[in-house]
């Protein structure tokens, strides 16, 4: 035990924790101001996460704050919290404010304002600064009010990844740029070395888009003003029928249902070739520590469609719900997750998708980020830029798309299993897309 707090103490000298861990928590004269308060964390299982549950001990040590972080799956954490948040109720301090959902969150009045703490000097320190934050990360994470809601942990540019790129460049082929040449690349190397040729994210709401969007088709007809949805077009159909096949003829068995998670484990074991995803689970291909991948990965742009590329963009971010109970606390606890320390720290421990301008611009950020000669970091950037000059992610931030989202995650499932047509599942999530509308009182 006392070698266990030697090695804290000098882990925390280290990396400067005390700067870390605003004043108002640590407590003057050795007293800890909030000493015996529990907070309870819940954000999705990712990389980030993962990171401070190795360092909340340093926290809890200087604040005498116990931490409870949950971090289910994303399908699981959503619906959590969802349901909790809506009843204004008390069992989180600290969320996850995630994409598709901030609107409804934030709007609906379910989560804190961050501004007057972020204002108060006794309670935010001026060298933690808000604007060292990507713009593109804080608007997403505001409401119609103004006001600040969460700030950003996570800023996600969907990239293409190869486990085993080696296959590719064997069979003659480059990276694919095209939606064309993806499915000639999968026909060429699928089940080589007993790797099957792609996988992806169950959250269609999220990966398909891309493709949807390559098709020429959308979510609405022009969000956020006209949320009529248009998921039975041609366009829509033929991009559905596409990616379904992806899943379907290229992908592992039970590939139906892998979440991020479980794809990024797959494409580290080199069970899976190819798949769509963020910088932050990419990245992990080459770690050396935990990727059989690392040598043979490779990397690529999302590829582009008939009317063009569209990788998606998503920004997450940590808030306070309106009925925590331990408001001040729950500041304290995410100043410090967010603090310049802690997010330098965590690039330097490999982490991919830093929201402070300070650290993306940062050598120690982008030296780690190239893989095989590959600028990770580079194609994000890219992604984000287009993402965010293009407009086309303005369906995910309306505070009906949820419910949309679960009619296009049951479509793709129907289509990729064979109990409908892509004609027919894409024409029943219109409809029952259109009822969810007009419930929820969406004007369509």
């Amino acid at each position: 035990m006392m070698m266990q707090r030697r090695d804290l103490l000098k882990a925390m000298a280290a990396f400067g924790v005390y700067a870390m861990v605003p004043a108002f928590a640590r407590g003057a004269n050795g007293a800890k101001k909030y000493d015996g308060v529990t907070l309870n964390v819940s954000t999705f299982s990712t990389a980030y996460p993962t990171l401070l549950r190795q360092w909340l001990p340093e926290f809890e040590a200087l604040t005498g704050i116990k931490v409870n972080l949950d971090t289910p799956s994303f399908p699981v954490y959503n619906q959590r919290a969802d349901l909790e948040l809506s009843t204004k109720g008390a069992a989180y301090d600290v969320v996850n404010v995630t994409f598709i959902y901030s609107s409804r969150w934030i709007n609906s009045g379910w989560l804190t304002p961050l501004d007057e703490f972020i204002a108060n000097p006794n309670l935010t320190s001026a060298e933690w600064d808000v604007h060292d934050f990507l713009q593109g990360g804080i608007a997403p994470e505001t409401g119609r009010d103004g006001k600040l809601y969460g700030i950003p942990w996570v800023v996600e540019g969907m990239l293409a990844g190869a486990s085993r790129f080696d296959l590719v460049t064997e069979a003659g082929f480059k990276f694919p740029d095209t939606t064309d040449e993806l499915v000639n690349v999968l026909q060429a190397v699928n089940k080589k070395q007993r790797v099957a040729g792609y996988v992806t994210d169950s959250h269609y709401g999220w990966t398909f888009i891309p493709y949807l969007q390559a098709f020429g088709g959308n979510v609405f007809r022009n969000p956020p003003d006209d949320l009529f949805p248009t998921l039975d077009t041609p366009e829509a159909v033929a991009a559905a029928d596409y990616f379904a096949r992806l899943i379907r003829e290229f992908g592992p068995n039970g590939g139906l249902t892998y979440t991020a998670d479980q794809s990024t484990q797959a494409l580290k074991l080199g069970r899976v070739n190819f798949s769509d995803s963020s910088l932050a689970y990419l990245a992990q291909l080459g770690d050396p520590a935990s990727s059989r991948t690392l040598k043979t990965a490779g990397f690529g742009q999302m590829v582009q469609g008939p009317a063009g590329r569209f990788p998606g963009m998503a920004v997450h971010g940590l808030g306070i719900p309106a009925g925590s109970k331990n408001k001040e606390a729950a500041w304290a606890f995410i100043q410090w997750a967010l603090s310049r320390q802690v997010t330098r720290r965590a690039i330097q421990a490999g982490y991919g998708s830093p929201t402070r301008r300070s650290d993306i611009t940062s050598p120690a950020y982008r030296s780690k980020q190239i893989i095989n000669g590959v600028d990770l970091a580079g194609l994000s950037l890219s992604a984000m830029d287009r993402a965010a000059q293009g407009g086309y992610m303005k369906y995910r931030t309306v505070d009906v798309y949820p419910q949309v989202d679960q009619q296009l995650n049951k479509a793709i499932a129907l289509i990729v299993s064979g109990q409908l047509s892509a004609k027919q599942a894409m024409q029943q999530a219109q409809t029952a897309s259109i009822a969810d509308l007009k419930r929820a009182g969406a004007k369509i």
